[in-house]
């Protein structure tokens, strides 16, 4: 198959099943004409994100990797009214425009975003009396340190929250032992972490479509 293929099947699918509506229109909207790079999920990974925060009965999530708020739109909408998601942005620009998309979805008593490193960010959640722990933690940042975003989502969690980390496969790269991208150490290191770690019960899903070839690990804390 061809990348062709792929994302006429991905807009089969979400003209279907995952209905435009303004709220994210206006989300990858904004961000494209703020210059954001277009590396948001896709609309039915968005909804995937949803559904699986819904069946998780979610009641707090944590996002690390904001960019729009493309994808805090979509969790933040699984939460119940007074439910509390708090996203994580490094780079400032991207923080007020994901804000703004947030504040238009009606979202903005939900879902805060805050900004500068993710690694210097989640120790204070962690000392923040009533932050967690989180039911559900979406991690898509920089790469390089997801070692340490998985093991600050395991501080910060519960037996039976979920762990969702995106973009685990890089286009195959993964497979390559001998990659000196940060990016495949960083993802490879993941991978080794998660599959030593007894607290976690996990499973990694390729997946094709309007963002090419990549994949997605499902971690459940099991303890």
């Amino acid at each position: 198959m061809t990348q062709e293929q792929w994302q006429a099947v991905d807009s089969y699918i979400s003209d279907l099943l995952v209905p435009e509506d303004e709220a994210l229109a206006a989300a990858l909207a904004t961000s494209e004409a703020a210059g954001l790079p277009a590396i948001n999920v896709a609309p039915n990974q968005g909804k995937l994100l949803h559904l699986l925060a819904r069946m998780q009965g979610a009641r707090t999530a944590l996002e690390i990797g904001t960019l729009g708020g493309y994808s805090t739109i979509w969790l933040a909408r699984a939460l119940p009214a007074d439910g509390r998601l708090i996203s994580l942005e490094y780079d400032p620009a991207h923080a007020d425009v994901a804000r703004a998309n947030i504040a238009r979805a009606g979202l903005d008593k939900v879902a805060e975003v805050r900004t500068g490193a993710a690694l210097d960010t989640l120790p204070r959640i962690a000392a923040e009396p009533g932050a967690g722990p989180f039911d559900l933690v979406f991690i898509d940042a920089d790469k390089r340190n997801n070692p340490r975003y998985v093991e600050w989502a395991l501080r910060l969690t519960r037996p039976g929250s979920l762990i969702i980390v995106d973009n685990v496969v890089r286009g195959g790269a993964v497979t390559d032992a001998s990659s000196k991208d940060p990016s495949i150490v960083g993802t490879r290191e993941m991978f080794e972490l998660v599959a030593r770690e007894p607290r976690l019960d996990a499973t990694a899903l390729q997946t094709v479509g309007v963002k090419g070839y990549d994949g997605m690990l499902v971690a459940r804390v099991i303890e």
